[in-house]
């Protein structure tokens, strides 16, 4: 609960409303009151109904895939209306803004691969930050190198911790016999943060990507025969990768159970019927980016981080040290 006097305002777009209401229940303060949506032409307008002059204002908002009202929505609008949200709260005098983003899209393009590549994490970097963004809130971005194309603070929290309290209680038991894997060679650094917490060993999955969202597993670096394996990513996008390594390390691995955890559950495509038909024992998520509607798999589980951005903006507000929310 938020105490001293100093005036907060929390606002929402449409891409994860729930999370937003759930930041706003664990800090006690309102949702305000605001408007964001889109023209007949598709053009998007935002309009916020309250005064938010010298105010400390935080908008939640993934940019990621969503549907409202039925109507899917692009990862393009959930970032238009972040933008102008912004630009909105920016001209009504604002005290200050925080881009509050649970899933941060684009952030795959974060580099070149190939002549003639744009470095689009770099671009939305600067659009934000040019919409009059004061601060960035994040979480598990895909590269950390990302944190740098911004010219304001950005914190990016990790996910790991809130894994790491799930697999204590379900591996607790069996913790000898449990091993973390991580699911490409470019993850290690994630998998091998997580293994130290958890006090578990490493393997790794060796694939190859030969072209955008597919994979093909080539070989696993370490022995999980007879392990219950848990399988640590950033993102899952088609599911492709994930299920082709959890086949592995069933197959070729003979491993005796595989668990997934990974933060942000882009799910697109064929995804969910994927990792229905796979090996997965579970695959558990956090709600940065909402559960997809009318869809279900007995697999998928989600949990919130509602209470994780909840203390970290009352930090970011209080203007005290969020450094205790990585560890």
């Amino acid at each position: 609960m938020i105490t001293h006097g100093k005036s907060i305002k929390m606002f929402t777009g449409n891409s994860n409303p729930e999370l937003a209401k759930a930041i706003c229940q664990e800090l006690g303060v309102p949702l305000g009151n605001s408007e964001v949506g889109s023209f007949a032409d598709g053009e998007n307008y935002a309009s916020i109904y309250e005064t938010v002059r010298g105010s400390d204002v935080f908008v939640v908002q993934s940019t990621c895939p969503f549907e409202k009202d039925g109507v899917p929505h692009t990862v393009n609008d959930a970032l238009m209306e972040l933008l102008i949200m912004i630009d909105a709260l920016r001209r009504a005098s604002a005290g200050r803004i925080t881009a509050v983003i649970p899933y941060f899209g684009y952030a795959r393009q974060d580099r070149k691969t190939k002549p003639r590549d744009p470095i689009s994490a770099k671009l939305v970097a600067n659009l934000i930050t040019r919409a009059g963004a004061d601060r960035v809130l994040t979480m598990d971005l895909h590269a950390n190198q990302i944190q740098g194309f911004f010219d304001i603070p950005v914190d990016n929290l990790l996910g790991s911790p809130i894994f790491v309290n799930e697999c204590f209680r379900k591996y607790a038991a069996i913790q000898e016999d449990t091993m973390v894997v991580s699911t490409d060679v470019g993850s290690v650094a994630r998998a091998l943060a997580f293994a130290q917490k958890m006090a578990l060993p490493l393997a790794i999955v060796d694939k190859r990507r030969q072209k955008a969202n597919s994979s093909e597993v080539m070989n696993i670096i370490g022995d999980v025969t007879g392990k219950h394996v848990i399988l640590l990513d950033d993102m899952v996008d088609t599911g492709g990768s994930l299920c082709h390594a959890a086949e592995a390390l069933v197959k070729i691995g003979k491993a005796k159970s595989v668990t997934a955890c990974a933060t942000h559950g882009l799910l697109s495509g064929p995804a969910i019927q994927r990792i229905q038909d796979s090996v997965l024992e579970e695959v558990v998520f956090l709600d940065t980016i909402p559960p997809r509607s009318g869809v279900k798999c007995d697999k998928i589980r989600y949990i919130s981080v509602a209470h994780l951005f909840a203390e970290a903006i009352s930090h970011i507000y209080e203007e005290t040290s969020v450094s205790r929310l990585f560890s």
